[in-house]
């Protein structure tokens, strides 16, 4: 199946077991995919190898069941080794065209951007797609750099091709303002898998991006 990129689906996921109330991965999984999110990226920061190689080899049969992409976040062996869709990686991580040489072409490569500078350098470097953010201050990454806020979101809205997801503490409540300013697909964590009813967040943050899209 095609690897589905943002801007073809409003809402990106990432898994954190930390903020998903306990819930096994398969269960949070599962009511992502049913609620109709088409990218998810399995991103955890904590575990041993091998439990991270289990759970994204279950991820990958969840996605083939559901007809979605799956990223994987940071770790290019894992990725290759389940035969995830891409690998996302941050300005810090194995540079990027290192990583497609591993991956040859046919591997989706997205890449974190903070500012102009790193965004015209990833589609320099042949970058699928950019993250860009945080939008706002976020506490489910460690080590994150400081808020771009919406002046690199409008900046890459106006002059980068490449399709982007806005990502960094976006929730319902302003996800429809990161759309107002051109965000046209978002990244969200802890408000889709701390939700207690996955499936109607996703209804409900979905209902909030289409309406600041109408107002943008």
């Amino acid at each position: 199946m095609p690897v589905i990129l943002p801007g073809e689906t409003e809402l990106y996921a990432l898994t954190d077991s930390r903020l998903s109330l306990g819930r096994p991965l398969e269960e949070v999984v599962r009511a992502l995919l049913g609620a109709g999110i088409r990218i998810i990226q399995y991103r955890e920061k904590r575990k041993k190898g091998g439990e991270m190689l289990e759970e994204c080899r279950l991820m990958r049969r969840l996605c083939d069941e559901y007809g979605a992409c799956l990223m994987v976040d940071d770790h290019v062996d894992l990725a290759m080794i389940c035969r995830a869709d891409g690998v996302h990686i941050g300005q810090e991580d194995i540079p990027l065209p290192d990583v497609r040489a591993l991956t040859g072409p046919g591997m989706c490569l997205g890449l974190s951007t903070h500012s102009p500078e790193q965004a015209r350098e990833a589609v320099r470097l042949g970058a699928d797609y950019i993250g860009v953010g945080p939008v706002f201050a976020t506490q489910t990454k460690e080590d994150v750099v400081a808020p771009v806020g919406f002046e690199y979101l409008d900046w890459v809205a106006a002059n980068i091709s490449l399709p982007f997801v806005a990502i960094g503490g976006i929730k319902e409540h302003n996800i429809g303002d990161v759309a107002r300013h051109g965000a046209r697909c978002c990244a969200l964590v802890s408000e889709l898998v701390g939700a207690s009813d996955i499936a109607a967040k996703v209804e409900a943050v979905r209902a909030a991006m289409r309406a600041g899209m109408t107002r943008g």
